[in-house]
């Protein structure tokens, strides 16, 4: 929705704005006027921009900036603060389910990035935070799509539907299981 070009119509504690409203913005406000509202947004809900320095904990480039200071806008790490260098990486397992094909592979690890640098696979296409008790759940649960003696899955409607469950909202799954690992770092911290 956007404005014609009009006065302002704002009113603080002078009056009524005269300022013409900025062309083509959603409210019929001057850019002082708009401005001010954005301020006032970004003090509360923060404002998504390049962080100053990569993450600590995920390594991302993305933030949200808030009064306060920054925070990872992809594991919420805040920036500044350093994760203790004397205590080892947190171990985050996860239940993977990885496409190759017409196949999907459902596995678990500890260090994703390494294990599945030597599974061939098209796709990631979700983690599900767990180990092995809820992966061989997972292979009980879709065992009828199972190829025989493998961690290897036909891509049909059950198994679709699951994944998608996990996918839902969009988030890419590394970044996904970046914030799980920097939620552990910060419960150690």
């Amino acid at each position: 929705m956007t404005t014609d070009a009009a006065a302002c119509t704002a009113v603080d504690e002078r009056g009524p704005c005269a300022a013409p409203a900025e062309p083509g913005a959603p409210l019929r406000l001057c850019t002082m006027h708009l401005l001010a509202a954005h301020e006032w947004v970004t003090s509360s809900h923060g404002a998504t921009d390049v962080l100053p320095g990569a993450c600590l904990a995920c390594g991302s480039r993305v933030g949200v900036r808030y009064p306060s200071g920054w925070v990872c806008a992809i594991c919420e790490w805040r920036l500044g603060d350093v994760p203790d260098a004397e205590l080892p990486p947190p171990r985050v397992d996860v239940v993977y389910y990885v496409r190759w094909r017409e196949r999907v592979k459902i596995g678990t690890s500890s260090n994703p990035r390494r294990r599945l640098a030597t599974i061939p696979h098209d796709e990631v296409l979700a983690f599900e935070r767990g180990g092995r008790a809820l992966e061989q759940r997972r292979h009980a649960e879709f065992a009828a799509s199972r190829w025989p003696g493998r961690e290897w899955f036909r891509f049909d409607e059950p198994l679709v539907r699951h994944v998608a469950e996990l996918a839902a909202g969009g988030e890419d799954p590394w970044n996904r299981y970046d914030r799980w690992r920097s939620e552990e770092l910060a419960r150690r911290s």
